[in-house]
């Protein structure tokens, strides 16, 4: 059988014998994918683990997270962002035609087949990476966009630099074993959190199969919480003799979006059963809750030598804060704000900041702007207020003579 014949066969096999895949009977009993949730607690089986939340980074649950370990094709998380970037930058789109080279082609592991010469789009490929992590297909895309996996793989440590991974360093795009190729829970976090800032990634880190070449190569995501857990919206497995079982797991329900990275997990019923458990931690104690408005409302500040003696303000508050369930009523709110401005003020001048506590700790911080401009008052703008003011008093005296 010739490669481009093998992969429907040979993935779908492999699937199963990895468990990604269940059985028809299984299938057709409703029957649920995953393990058990582990418990959350320092005996977590795994080696590393954090949970935090997407939007604000915070973190919830944390085991070891700062120890480098191999992360496997978690990697692939990075290779995927810069890909991201690049599409949002405009030099590369999802139909760019992209040709495997003979490197690319000979990447082992997980793959699609790819032979040297043979071609594809940047959108066929992000679907073998993003879902069935697929080696020769985040090679090729990393040449495209740095002309060798040596320069793509000196992009991602320089990326993984200016996001702050202090304990991250990549050998290369596809996360094979290698030495000194290495990173942490946490560093995965961060990474994991940039990656989903861009939307587009979810169109593929959400889908359960699909294929290439008209059907000949089927596609099967490597992470089960995408068919079985309630609002997965991805990320990214890994697996390898060095790294053990290890995965990135993103979900969101309610508003909530939480983010639990699993390493060096034994089994890979440990591995999703970790995952799930601090996921499941994560959306039964804690809520996203409306930020509420300032209270008692802001009043306008007064403005010197202005051509208006006050202006309005304006709050910059998000949307959503991240809340232990049940406290919201426990809030307490801080506010600093400046006592007088001098003119000329410009419309969106940051004058002071609010914070909401809960026991003291600050869960949420926004600043407040002003709403307008203030010009300075000068002879001329001074002169049409002074007369304005005159009329308004009308004429002087009580009329009593």
């Amino acid at each position: 059988m010739s490669k481009r014949g093998a992969p429907a066969a040979l993935f779908l096999a492999a699937c199963l014998t990895a468990g990604t895949l269940l059985s028809p009977a299984a299938l057709a009993a409703g029957e649920d994918a995953l393990p058990a949730a582990a418990l959350v607690n320092p005996e977590i089986p795994c080696q590393s683990a954090i949970l935090i939340e997407q939007t604000s980074g915070r973190v919830l649950f944390e085991k070891d997270p700062d120890t480098p370990m191999p992360p496997a094709s978690i990697t692939k998380i990075m290779t995927l962002l810069l890909v991201m970037e690049a599409l949002d930058a405009g030099t590369i789109t999802l139909e760019t035609a992209v040709t495997c080279s003979p490197h690319a082609a000979s990447m082992g592991g997980a793959q699609i087949w790819l032979e040297p010469g043979e071609q594809m789009t940047v959108h066929e490929l992000l679907k073998a990476t993003a879902i069935s992590s697929a080696n020769d297909a985040a090679v090729a895309l990393g040449e495209l966009i740095s002309g060798s996996e040596e320069a793509f793989v000196a992009r991602m440590n320089e990326r993984a630099g200016e996001l702050g991974m202090k304990n991250t360093t990549f050998q290369n795009a596809t996360g094979l074993d290698a030495q000194g190729h290495l990173t942490t829970a946490r560093d995965i976090a961060v990474m994991s959190q940039a990656l989903l800032s861009h939307p587009l990634i979810t169109e593929y880190s959400t889908v359960w199969m699909d294929s290439l070449r008209n059907g000949e190569t089927q596609l099967v995501n490597t992470n089960k919480l995408v068919r079985f857990f309630e609002g997965a919206t991805g990320l990214k497995t890994g697996t390898t003799d060095g790294a053990g079982y290890c995965l990135s797991a993103s979900a969101t329900r309610k508003g909530l979006s939480l983010i639990a990275v699993v390493l060096g997990a034994d089994t890979s019923d440990h591995r999703f059963g970790s995952a799930r458990g601090l996921l499941e931690y994560g959306f039964a104690h804690y809520e996203a809750r409306e930020v509420p408005p300032p209270d008692p409302a802001l009043e306008p500040l007064p403005v010197r030598r202005g051509v208006r003696r006050t202006v309005e303000l304006a709050c910059d508050a998000p949307k959503r804060m991240l809340l232990e369930k049940g406290r919201g009523e426990q809030l307490t709110e801080q506010r600093e704000l400046a006592g007088e401005l001098e003119a000329p003020v410009d419309a969106g001048t940051r004058v002071g900041t609010i914070r909401l506590l809960l026991d003291g700790v600050v869960v949420c911080e926004y600043p407040v702007k002003t709403a307008s401009a203030v010009e300075r008052m000068t002879m001329k703008s001074a002169f049409p207020m002074f007369w304005g003011e005159l009329i308004r008093m009308g004429p002087a005296g009580d009329g009593n003579g």
